[in-house]
């Protein structure tokens, strides 16, 4: 039995060892050999110059992270960039903060150390090292970490919290002669803390409800506006959202990838002339930064700066080397200055890169139908469909070069299937009639002619092909009859 209790201790051990390895050897993949680059930003205080003012910032987020343990109110999801501002001088207020702290420590430590009964000690040196020893890796006192306040580096010493916790209250019992009172108020934070939890799983539910429920907590947090300001941009709500975006960049002049999303929507609302000055900016600052030289290209180009957004592009496409959205705008650039050949080739990549883009298959296919390439334009379509064969706008990019090629049945199967997934698509219809038009299929043109009119009454030249049908078709009845 001993034998057996051996060999099953070992294999644990190896197994947990294994386990161990394994994790470190996939984090040095990942990660290589040297630490993760963190910024300013990421942990201020950290990138002081000055010791002193390292060690009391230090110390005064671990006041910060006990008070959260005593009363988890100010919850936040980030606490980065400018959230708490650096004590820099003995003469601020908050140097009571850490005072406090230590007063507590000191105290509960020598109590840990110095009592007579031993089974206080024990209990207190038990939770001194549940609350202090799972903290030391964000303590930054062994190396420098990427953040001010974590709650989740919080978690593990709230065990030593609550055994702290535990055995005060078992000590006042002893010694309070109304033990009711001391219930009810034990009841009391219990039930607040539980509502706490209630109220925080509930913000948890949605992005929205998150990020906004950090701005009363850290209202001078840049990333916090850029967050919520990122959510309602993604729900379409743009003016809001270039609110937002203008206060994270107001609280961090050096905040990128919020002067990038601005720069978007101010190009998307053609503020072509601000939209260039902050991607400009952004790209100073951080000038490998791919996207903003991609949305800067996409700029140049409407204001028809070419040259300049050629070279915007090649820039981005020099830092992120598998960037398939930026050789679409470089194509798009490329078909404008009716450089054919650098436009397919340009869309070629991107889909190489990204067999799945859509787009990029879809204006191959219309480049080449327009040059009149009929036959390369559909070996394209047929690819672009193998790979993506649910979209619509492909079957009907590829119908309208199956039906110049005279492949009437096929083209009339795509351009159905195509009406199918999207029936509200009055081109679908205009172009399917014109289809029917040229077959000699009268009544189904004039069907779906009707259909593409009442979608969209403005339809260019659904109305000429129209009104020529009809023309033809009562000259028609006028011969019959």
């Amino acid at each position: 039995n001993a034998g057996l209790l051996r060999k099953g201790l070992l294999f644990r051990i190896t197994l947990l060892m294994s386990g161990g390895a394994s994790i470190l050897y996939i984090r040095w993949r990942i990660m290589g050999t040297g630490p993760p680059a963190f910024t300013e930003v990421d942990n201020p205080a950290s990138f002081a110059d000055s010791l002193f003012v390292r060690a009391i910032n230090y110390n005064y987020y671990y006041s910060l992270n006990a008070w959260l343990l005593l009363c988890p109110w100010w919850l936040c999801f980030d606490w980065s960039m400018g959230c708490i501002p650096l004590i820099k001088s003995v003469s601020d207020w908050r140097i009571i903060a850490l005072a406090a702290l230590w007063f507590c420590l000191i105290g509960l430590i020598c109590q840990a150390l110095c009592s007579e009964d031993s089974h206080k000690r024990r209990i207190l040196t038990l939770g001194l090292g549940f609350l202090i020893i799972p903290f030391l890796p964000a303590s930054n006192l062994f190396f420098r970490v990427g953040f001010v306040i974590a709650e989740r580096v919080i978690y593990l010493p709230s065990i030593g919290y609550c055994i702290l916790f535990t055995y005060g209250f078992s000590l006042l019992s002893k010694q309070a002669k109304k033990k009711k009172i001391l219930a009810v108020a034990v009841l009391g934070i219990l039930l607040i803390n539980v509502l706490r939890c209630a109220l925080r799983s509930s913000q948890w539910r949605s992005e929205e409800q998150l990020f906004r429920s950090a701005l009363s907590v850290c209202p001078l947090n840049a990333k916090v506006h850029y967050n919520v300001g990122k959510n309602l941009a993604d729900k379409g709500n743009q003016s809001a959202a270039i609110k937002y975006y203008r206060e994270a960049v107001r609280l961090n002049p050096k905040y990128v990838h919020a002067m990038n999303n601005l720069g978007n929507i101010l190009k998307e609302r053609n503020e072509l002339q601000e939209a260039e000055e902050l991607l400009s900016l952004a790209v100073q600052i951080q000038p490998d930064f791919a996207a903003a030289w991609m949305n800067l290209g996409i700029v140049q180009n409407s204001l028809r700066r070419f040259e300049e957004a050629e070279q915007s592009y090649w820039t981005a496409i020099k830092h992120r080397k598998k960037y398939p959205d930026c050789y679409y705008n470089l194509g798009r650039l490329y078909a404008d200055l009716n450089r054919h050949i650098d436009a397919l080739n340009a869309w070629r990549n991107a889909t190489v890169l990204k067999p799945e883009h859509s787009l990029a298959w879809n204006n191959m296919i219309i480049l080449l139908d327009n040059t009149g390439n009929l036959a390369q334009a559909e070996a394209v379509g047929r690819e672009a469909l193998e790979l993506i064969p649910n979209d619509h706008s492909l079957m009907f990019s590829l119908a309208n070069v199956l039906g110049k090629s005279q492949k009437y049945k096929e083209s009339e199967a795509l351009f159905l299937k195509a009406i199918k997934a999207n029936p509200n698509a009055a081109s679908y219809h205009g172009n399917l009639a014109v289809l029917y038009h040229r077959w000699g299929n009268l009544d189904l043109a004039k069907k779906h002619y009707e259909v593409s009119l009442k979608l969209d009454p403005m339809a260019p030249g659904t109305k000429e092909n129209y009104n020529l049908l009809r023309r033809k078709l009562e000259q028609l009845q006028k011969k019959g009859g």
